[in-house]
């Protein structure tokens, strides 16, 4: 697995999200402390907005072009947007209006990005389970990193420092990608409308994939979009701790998926999933602070085991000529109930006590767990590539359709 272009990959991926980590405790701070946080809720409501937007398009340009030269040009533009806040920065408040346009860029930058990561991973790696488990180790450091780096610096060096660090971290993930020699898939003329209809077409075909993001969608609105606006209320002075736990168990969950390779990989990561109801379950419950990140570390696992095993079968189970569009459709589906679930956090708490609604997400991941192990194309899928003519699919009664 770790041959030079894997591991140049490995190191963008790595710099890239520690930046990505930083930024949302950066921007509180830096941004916050003009503008209040209303002010920093909508810049990054913007950038999710963007992001979002651009998505689907991401994966048509980089089925066109190739993923790695997309993800430079994304990584450029970054770099541009957050080195201008970082001047823009030197003369106390920055405007307003060049923040929200800052990350309304930045969010492009991210949604051309985003579609390319589960594509480039079988074009550097020839095992892309134990690569995906890899990457989700470093993404796991990162998320443990980031947050507290940018605590420190910002209270140390402010936020000119910090958003140039960030400028930084892009430029380097840009070079390490210049860096990487991949084959790009050859594909013929066409226009941007055939080639969304294509990736259409290709993820409508795989029942397997459609269902699990339609069962993501309420997995994403009622689990982990309010999860981290509730979870840090009711937690309190705690939660710093207790995301350390689950980022721990993010770590341990990438170790397991390296070694163990199970014959069927959706099945087997739907099975591990039901770990994550440990932690809805314990914020819920309100234990003592060891049980609590116990909790955490458990679900962490889980979740992180599901997410190798979910990016393996995209990446295994379709084409590379198509798989960057076939991605974008499968990333927008899952970003558009965590965003559902992000805005209606604040309205649930005047509705439903935080601890009973945690309770409600636990019972929830519990039916998600179901579901996807009812769904038969989920459970049957196995590790050998199959063509994407499994247009019927089987769906238990009462489940998310």
């Amino acid at each position: 697995m770790w041959t030079r272009s894997f591991t140049l990959y490995l190191g963008a991926r790595a710099v890239s999200l520690l930046g990505d980590a930083m930024m949302p405790v950066a921007s509180a701070l830096a941004i916050g402390r003009f503008y209040g946080i209303a002010g920093v809720g909508y810049v990054l409501a913007l950038w999710t907005a963007s992001a979002v937007l651009v998505m689907l398009f991401g994966g048509v340009v980089a089925d066109r072009i190739g993923a790695r030269r997309l993800m430079i040009g994304a990584d450029l533009l970054r770099v541009g947007t957050q080195a201008a806040v970082a001047v823009a920065f030197l003369d106390g408040a920055p405007p307003y209006a060049l923040l929200l346009t800052t990350a309304f860029l930045s969010g492009i930058g991210a949604g051309l990005f985003e579609p390319c990561v589960n594509g480039m991973v079988p074009l550097v790696a020839k095992d892309p389970q134990r690569a995906n488990a890899t990457l989700k180790i470093a993404e796991a450091i990162t998320q443990l990193a980031g947050p507290a780096l940018a605590g420190v610096l910002i209270v140390v060096a402010g936020p000119v420092f910090i958003y140039t660090a960030d400028a930084a971290t892009f430029l380097v993930s840009a070079v390490c990608l210049l860096l990487v020699r991949v084959v790009v898939p050859r594909t013929g003329p066409s226009n941007v409308l055939s080639d969304l209809r294509r990736g259409w077409e290709e993820f409508k075909a795989r029942s397997w994939m459609w269902s699990v993001i339609l069962v993501w969608v309420f997995w994403g609105v009622l689990v982990i979009g309010p999860s981290v606006p509730l979870s840090s209320q009711v937690i309190g002075a705690d939660y710093g701790w207790v995301m350390a736990a689950l980022g721990l168990g993010t770590v341990l969950g990438g170790l397991v998926a390296i070694r163990l390779r199970p014959r069927r990989p959706l099945a087997a990561g739907a099975v591990a999933l039901s770990g994550y109801v440990a932690v809805p379950l314990t914020v819920a419950l309100g234990p003592p602070l060891p049980l609590l990140m116990a909790g955490h570390l458990l679900g962490g696992c889980a979740l992180a085991f599901w997410s190798v095993m979910w990016s393996t079968s995209v990446q295994t189970q379709v084409a590379p000529d198509v798989v960057n569009r076939v991605n974008a459709y499968q990333v927008a589906g899952s970003v558009a109930g965590m965003a559902v679930g992000q805005a209606l956090a604040g309205p649930v708490t005047a509705l439903v006590e935080p601890r009973a609604f945690m309770l409600g997400s636990a019972l929830v991941t519990a039916g998600v767990v179901a579901a996807l192990l009812l769904i038969r194309p989920v459970r049957r899928l196995g590790r050998e590539p199959q063509e994407a003519a499994d247009r019927s699919i089987s769906l238990p009664a009462g489940s998310p359709t």
